[in-house]
């Protein structure tokens, strides 16, 4: 009776031995994307990686998530990896021509050509390329610690990009911010209102004495005249906005100037916003 016992107890063993080493044999398999299989023990799999150790080793690797298409866990259960395209890959695949990387941007600025409206009609482009220089020139002076990319590079990169105004509606200031290489972009707009006219009337009279030889009076002739003219005056307002990298909005004003005036001059309203926008310094 001991016998039989000694001997089911080594039996009961052996198998569980067994079990035991065939479960230990169980591998999980990673198919990679580029065909090649790995086998071994999954220890970990995250949102990016997937961390495996080798059959028959102790080495730990790291493996992408975006260079798996599936992975047959040691239970027979099957995952397949859905693929999500890379940052890098999706940007390329963009309109946006990359020429900086987010650490090149910092402190740096760009000011896009303004938008002039006329009675809110588009008006002259000049007139928003005059004020980009304005802004650059005053702000360039008040920059300590910034650098701004001169108006003339701007154009031209934005140009070069596909980025022009009648497209520029198609871009985030992201993309204009990657284009540029810059963690700053200035938008303004140039408003110009007809207001009241102002008239002025100017009249003149010019009388003439004809006199004789003896200075007596002969005769006395007049002759007046008028003229009338109109001048046009025009209120000016100037809107502000400035845009981080990350499409975040750090600046939005707007103001009008306080009299009229009858060249359109939008000088003061724009002077008011950039001492008060966040890149001015004194």
């Amino acid at each position: 009776m001991k016998k039989f016992s000694l001997f089911f107890m080594c039996l009961m063993i052996a198998v569980s031995t067994y079990a035991q080493n065939q479960s230990n044999q169980k591998t999980d398999v990673i198919k990679k994307s580029n065909g090649e299989e790995l086998k071994g023990k999954i220890i970990r799999i995250t949102d990016t990686d997937v961390s495996f150790v080798y059959a028959g080793e102790t080495a730990e690797y790291v493996i992408k998530k975006d260079d798996i298409s599936q992975i047959i866990h040691s239970s027979g259960r099957v995952e397949n990896i859905t693929q999500v395209s890379a940052p890098a890959e999706t940007r390329q695949k963009d309109q946006v021509a990359m020429t900086a990387t987010p650490a090149d941007h910092h402190n740096k600025i760009a000011i896009l050509p303004f938008t002039f409206l006329m009675d809110n009609q588009p008006g002259a482009d000049q007139i928003g390329l005059k004020a980009q220089q304005d802004a650059f020139a005053l702000l360039n002076q008040h920059s300590a610690g910034y650098t701004i990319l001169d108006p003339r590079t701007t154009n031209a990169m934005l140009v070069q990009a596909g980025a022009t105004r009648d497209k520029m509606i198609g871009f985030t200031m992201k993309n204009l911010c990657d284009i540029l290489g810059v963690e700053y972009v200035i938008d303004g707009t140039v408003t110009q209102n007809k207001g009241y006219q102002t008239s002025y009337t100017s009249a003149s009279d010019d009388t003439k004495v004809k006199r004789d030889d003896a200075d007596k009076v002969k005769g006395v002739s007049s002759y007046g005249s008028s003229s009338s003219s109109a001048v046009q005056r025009y209120d000016v307002s100037v809107s502000l906005q400035i845009y981080m990298d990350n499409n975040a909005s750090i600046y939005n004003e707007n103001h009008k100037a306080f009299l009229s005036n009858t060249d359109g001059s939008y000088s003061g309203p724009l002077e008011y916003l950039l001492k008060r926008c966040p890149l001015y310094r004194k």
